[in-house]
């Protein structure tokens, strides 16, 4: 397993009882000693990009819940650093933000395809040695991150498809039931 960094996949281990992050995933964008930042990649939001901001006549994007921490804002992920200026990139061609004017633009034009581009309410947030804790407790599991996993990995899948990439015992984890006591 990789230390948790910029770039990197948070797996939940499979036996996580947090309600928030129980079979999630979570892909980091920030990871400094005051504290680490990410994304949930597949828990998908009730609501459309084009229902949570209706007047600016957008197609139907999905939107996932990044996390609990500020559920009122809105952020994205993508792969278009040509078309959206002001990003981070974060790993190999997948930034973080960047001009939301832009992005309208682009977004009511379609120039812009749902399998480069993520949209999240909220994120997931540690406070400095909160996630260093749960990696000694295990609550994690760690893999280098792919543009297929963040982006083109069904929400319902991505957990299990993340144990897979992973291979080994992993694979036979990713088919562990939710609750073992019920099987």
């Amino acid at each position: 397993m990789i230390s948790p960094a910029k770039g990197v996949l948070l797996i939940a281990n499979p036996f996580l009882k947090d309600p928030n992050f129980s079979r999630t995933v979570i892909f980091l964008c920030e990871n400094v000693k005051e504290g680490t930042f990410g994304f949930v990649l597949n828990k998908q939001f009730s609501k459309n990009l084009n229902e949570l901001i209706p007047d600016l006549e957008m197609p139907a994007f999905p939107v996932f819940s990044g996390g609990p921490v500020q559920p009122d804002s809105l952020h994205f992920l993508h792969q278009y650093p040509d078309l959206i200026s002001g990003g981070v990139e974060v790993f190999d061609g997948v930034y973080w933000g960047g001009n939301f004017e832009s992005l309208q633009i682009h977004l009511k034009n379609n120039d812009i395809s749902t399998d480069k581009i993520r949209f999240f309410i909220g994120y997931s947030g540690w406070t400095e040695g909160q996630l260093d804790m749960e990696m000694e407790e295990e609550s994690w599991i760690t893999v280098k991150a792919t543009r297929k996993l963040i982006f083109e990995t069904s929400a319902t899948e991505t957990w299990k498809e993340s144990l897979n990439f992973l291979g080994g015992d992993y694979k036979m984890m990713a088919n562990f039931p939710i609750d073992p006591q019920l099987n």
